[in-house]
């Protein structure tokens, strides 16, 4: 059982320039630091927004590309979305169902995950940014880079954007994690309880990277308490693939 955690403090990692497809993501991360002069420290959690992962391993999708079909052509005039883009939702999903008459559509991702739009994320008129093909696998990569650079034990959280269904708004998941263990235990008064400890990160980063135009796709949380594993999200998750 991990000991509580008392207080943390977060701060982002900026100014960070624009990523671009194909860049090494831990070696634009590790320029920041040195121009920033930051330090990381054992024990810090790097919260990573799932969108600067997505464009380092190059998973845009032109929409004039993407042949859509009745389905995905219903639901585009249901929920006002391209048609390509609702294809390419379809296509990431083993199963959707729409939070009101109109949408969102809540989707659940081949990998197990369940994400409004199953986490494609729409690039201007033109194309759309899928998730990483297997964040688990991201993040771990990004934690090791970063710990042979710095020499510092510490934690990735990748994280995406993410709608509930009850509720307008979003709010921001884990969808793959190194170096934490993605379920925390707490116990009191004879009870036993489970938590989404990744959540719990990922919705703290969130805090400070914002969900729109800030321009800063990496959170450093500091102080957290947490059992150290290379499970992943994954590891959690109800319908793995």
């Amino acid at each position: 059982m991990t000991a509580p955690t008392s207080s943390f403090s977060g701060f982002a990692l900026e100014p960070f320039p624009e990523v671009r497809p194909g860049d090494n993501l831990a070696d634009v991360i590790i320029g920041v630091l040195d121009r920033s002069e930051v330090e990381l420290e054992d024990g810090d959690v790097l919260v990573v927004a799932s969108k600067a992962v997505s464009i380092a391993e190059m998973r845009y999708v032109e929409l004039a590309g993407v042949s859509s079909g009745p389905e995905a052509m219903e639901l585009a005039a249901r929920t006002g979305k391209p048609a390509g883009l609702v294809q390419l939702i379809l296509d990431a999903s083993s199963g959707y169902f729409l939070a009101t008459p109109t949408g969102p559509i809540i989707a659940r991702h081949t990998l197990g995950l369940q994400l409004t739009s199953a986490g494609v994320d729409r690039a201007g008129s033109a194309g759309a940014w899928l998730l990483p093909v297997d964040p688990d696998a991201s993040a771990r990569a990004l934690r090791d880079a970063l710990t042979a650079h710095t020499g510092a034990g510490l934690a990735v959280i990748v994280v995406d954007s993410d709608g509930r269904a009850d509720r307008r708004g979003a709010t921001v998941v884990s969808i793959g994690a190194a170096g934490i263990r993605p379920l925390r235990v707490t116990e009191y008064d004879g009870k036993r309880q489970e938590e989404t400890f990744t959540d719990l990160v990922a919705a703290a980063g969130g805090i400070i990277l914002g969900q729109r135009g800030r321009g800063a796709p990496v959170a450093v949380l500091r102080g957290l308490s947490y059992e150290a594993g290379d499970e992943g999200v994954a590891a959690m998750l109800h319908n793995r693939p």
